[in-house]
């Protein structure tokens, strides 16, 4: 494999939609989400009306990469090996000693292995990974505050009503019945939680068309809130953008769930009709899995292995978290401080070409521009592109030093 990566190479190019393409205005939306679930929990399940209220300062909480540790009530930021780097029970910053104290003195978080490299799910965790889970992670450290006032012994059980919270908001038919929080408010005012897309970045996309390169558009989202979505951000002629739309596809498991692939179905008036037992042209769908869209594309290209890249969201920084890429594990009277890389940027590493921080950073460069990618035999911060994150610099110069 080459040290070199260059989208002319590429057969297929795909986009996810949420935070790539479409870009949020993360502030106002983030109190969205957050006030969505909250509102539910409030006046449905009866929790306290003290988490209505936010300040500033309690956003920096939120920081993709943590773990909800369910046992525990505590939120977790985890090194390459599974060592917890910085912990909070609730929102309360955990010392060394409290984290040795529940997690042993190495310090490890005993279920890393069943998550590491597949973000996996259970009831006895949660992995915030994304901006629509994420406001729900101050909401959840909030709540643990709030029980830890009571004398309750069940005083975790709280998992299956955020749960409730989110299907409330975000389920399948929500748009549509406009119920909920979450879509009747950004349907009636879309520019307030929406960036429209530069026209840079919509005829480099045009351009990638007219380049022989097949263009996907494959989103989580369903399809009356991707044309919303679309039609604000592109325009009513967003659909000449892209040669396939997949909506409802349930990412990561549309790429990875085998053999029970989820089908592919058609599409009309936003309602799913027809099942396929395959994918045999170009068009609309809704769910589906990767085998079968990967089969057409090789319909579609004539050619039988065609080489894809999929852009991913980019990230935000937390204060009180540090960087999503590097941090220290906390010495003891007998060592050293350690700069150590997080799990989630080797996981960046491991599965990842390049890595960028927008669409935007790239649009201006030529087809064939060549990117030093991940590799065994490239350094460690190579894939990023335009430059490798401060905090990986800082901890190269860091370990050269010593």
């Amino acid at each position: 494999m080459s040290d070199l990566f260059s989208l002319s190479d590429c057969d297929v190019i795909g986009f996810d939609l949420d935070h790539t393409l479409c870009r949020y205005r993360l502030q106002e939306s983030s109190k969205l989400i957050y006030d969505s679930f909250a509102q539910y929990l409030v006046a449905e399940k009866g929790y306290t009306e003290d988490l209505l209220s936010v300040t500033t300062e309690e956003w920096d909480f939120c920081s993709k990469g943590l773990v909800l540790d369910l046992e525990e009530g505590n939120f977790l930021k985890l090194a390459a090996d599974g060592t917890i780097l910085r912990a909070c029970h609730g929102t309360k910053t955990m010392t060394a000693e409290m984290i040795a104290e529940i997690y042993g003195e190495k310090r490890v978080w005993k279920h890393f292995k069943e998550i590491n490299g597949t973000y996996a799910r259970s009831a006895k965790y949660y992995f915030y990974d994304n901006y629509f889970d994420l406001p729900g992670a101050l909401l959840c450290a909030k709540i643990v505050d709030s029980l830890e006032m009571t004398d309750e012994q069940s005083k975790y059980d709280f998992w299956k009503d955020v749960i409730s919270a989110v299907e409330h908001n975000y389920k399948t038919t929500a748009f549509k019945e406009n119920c909920g929080t979450y879509f009747p408010t950004v349907k009636k005012d879309p520019g307030k939680y929406l960036k429209s897309c530069p026209d840079s970045v919509k005829n480099w996309i045009r351009s990638l068309k007219n380049a022989g390169k097949t263009i996907l558009l494959i989103t989580s989202s369903h399809s009356d809130y991707c044309r919303l979505l679309c039609e604000y951000i592109f325009g009513k002629d967003f659909e000449e953008l892209f040669d396939i739309i997949i909506t409802n596809a349930l990412k990561p498991g549309f790429f990875s769930l085998t053999p029970q692939q989820r089908p592919f179905w058609t599409l009309e008036s936003d309602i799913e009709i027809d099942r396929l037992p395959t994918m045999e042209k170009a068009g609309w769908y809704s769910q589906g899995n990767w085998l079968h869209l990967y089969n057409l594309l090789k319909k579609m290209t004539g050619k039988p292995e065609p080489k894809s890249l999929q852009p991913q969201e980019p990230y935000s920084v937390s204060k009180k978290w540090g960087s999503y890429f590097a941090d220290s594990i906390p010495g003891t009277k007998s060592t050293q401080e350690i700069q150590t890389a997080t799990w989630c940027c080797i996981s960046i590493r491991d599965y990842s070409t390049i890595t960028i921080p927008s669409i935007m950073s790239i649009v201006d460069l030529p087809l064939d521009h060549k990117f030093p990618r991940f590799s065994s035999n490239n350094s460690d911060t190579d894939g990023f592109y335009p430059h490798p994150p401060a905090a990986l610099l800082s901890q190269n110069k860091e370990g050269a030093a010593a």
